[in-house]
């Protein structure tokens, strides 16, 4: 057994970057001969998802395996991949001792398939059942979770990609989803086990010390100079914030949350993305054969490889700028006048100003929220109640100015539906599910109430939401 590498030092690689993920480092001897590229495994339509207990390999082969929950025996789950347009159906098959249930995340579905318990369905009881099934329209990059006690439950690893085809195959030389994490875990391999902890809760959430790219540490792939690569990545984290670069690799952003730009934009210094969050990058590889390439993150003592390309020699070469992906669609927002716009002040929270809140149907000090382990408000209000923030008309248009009063970051995300991003002059921005917001930030977005139901409308920081920042909107049909 080879010297368990000291978390303090880690080394670097080129350009300063931290050859693999904090804390661990992989032989040099892999990296030279480009480490075997792990292929998800395709699950096709009418195939099933078993939520059950495993365990798996997160640290380096000398540490102890840890014990997760997934579906079909990993973590993340199996990849999804169907055509736009098509009909999946998937029975969860529960086999926790807890309740559970499965939300799409960004698909346009039917009420009754979003997932969400006590809103939308009943969770799906140990050792019981529950049938998915629903047609996917949009092609994009989307995602799959656990949304019963999703602070435990997608910390133990209940998430996977679910993949929908364009309808034409852009000019790419491969297709790779990069699920992004992190896992908070103990010396001995295991979880940290407190998944309700009041600190986590009030202020950044649950972050991890071992960040992942499809649950490696040390995730690599062999690559070719001048090959054009589909980078989808997805941010499955608990609470932490991505801002990624690129090293070795030219790219562009092509769709964020599975929704296509209008036109590629160039990736640039940094991309952000909070939890829940997607986005589809073009990258050409520029490295020279036998150097590496980098997908890194920037954190506070500098740039860390969060997925690695092993370049050998090839025979493309370079192309130009790549072509817009085809759109999924573009609703048409009412003018201002004619929508209704609704404020939602974010609240709470460590070292917030909330002073009190309403929760379980009275106003309660702040003392009063901490003592129940709530931190957070929509608009002085603590968690679900009966009341929907909103209550629009199928068709309506909806505008919302988000104001960030707290001193931490949020990504709010929208069930059912998309919005635009408003830009000061009130042009849309790009077709969103999930909308980050940094301390202090505001907001608006706006979008056209067009899939009937009751959704939910809450913090992605999964221990913000736990804590009171959830609600929900009626659009009645």
């Amino acid at each position: 057994m080879h010297q368990k590498t000291d978390p303090s030092a880690p080394p670097r690689g080129p350009a300063g970057l931290r050859m693999t993920r904090r804390g661990f480092v992989a032989g040099a001897a892999a990296l030279a001969a480009g480490l075997p590229r792990r292929a998800p495994a395709a699950v096709q339509e009418g195939g099933g998802l078993r939520a059950a207990q495993l365990t798996q390999q997160i640290l380096p082969g000398d540490y102890p395996q840890t014990p997760l929950w997934g579906f079909n025996g990993s973590a993340p789950g199996p990849v999804l991949r169907l055509a736009q347009g098509a009909r999946l159906r998937q029975r969860l098959s529960n086999e926790l001792d807890q309740p559970t249930s499965v939300h799409w995340h960004g698909i346009r579905i039917d009420n009754a398939m979003d997932g969400v318990p006590d809103l939308t369905q009943a969770a799906v009881a140990p050792g019981q059942s529950f049938d998915y099934d629903f047609t996917v329209p949009d092609a994009g990059t989307f995602w799959y979770h656990s949304h019963n006690r999703s602070t435990e439950q997608v910390a133990r690893g209940m998430f996977g990609a679910l993949i929908v085809e364009d309808a034409d195959v852009p000019d790419i030389d491969a297709d790779e989803v990069l699920v992004l994490n992190d896992w908070l875990l103990q010396g001995d391999g295991t979880l940290a086990g407190d998944f309700e902890a009041p600190h986590a809760r009030a202020h950044a959430g649950r972050i991890g010390n071992v960040v992942t790219t499809n649950a490696a540490f040390d995730y690599a792939l062999p690559v070719r100079r001048n090959q054009r690569l589909r980078l989808r990545l997805i941010n499955a984290s608990n609470a932490r914030v991505f801002a990624l670069g690129l090293y070795g690799l030219e790219g562009w952003i092509m769709a964020l949350d599975g929704m296509p730009l209008a036109a590629p934009r160039a990736v640039g210094d940094a991309l952000t993305l909070g939890p829940g969050q997607r986005a589809d990058l073009f990258v050409d590889v520029t490295a020279d054969a036998g150097g590496e390439a980098f997908v890194y993150r920037l954190e506070r003592d500098g740039p860390a490889a969060q997925a690695r390309f092993v370049v050998a020699d090839g025979s493309r070469t370079r192309r130009g700028a790549p072509a817009a992906l085809a759109p999924n669609r573009e609703p048409a927002l009412a003018p201002a006048d004619q929508s209704e716009t609704l404020v939602m002040n974010l609240e709470g929270g460590a070292m917030g100003r909330l002073q009190t809140a309403r929760l379980d149907g009275r106003m309660q000090s702040f003392d009063q929220l901490l003592e129940a382990n709530q931190f957070w408000s929509f608009n002085q209000i603590v968690g679900m109640t009966d009341t929907p923030f909103a209550d629009v008309a199928l068709g309506q248009t909806l505008r919302v100015d988000l104001r960030n009063d707290t001193a931490w970051p949020h990504a709010i995300h929208l069930h059912g539906m998309h919005f635009n991003e408003l830009a000061a002059d009130g042009t849309p921005g790009p077709l969103r599910d999930t909308v980050f917001l940094n301390r202090g930030e505001r907001r608006q977005i706006a979008f056209v109430a067009d899939n009937p139901g009751n959704w939910l409308f809450h913090c992605h920081m999964l221990s913000h939401a736990a804590s009171g920042m959830a609600t929900w909107i009626r659009v009645r049909a």
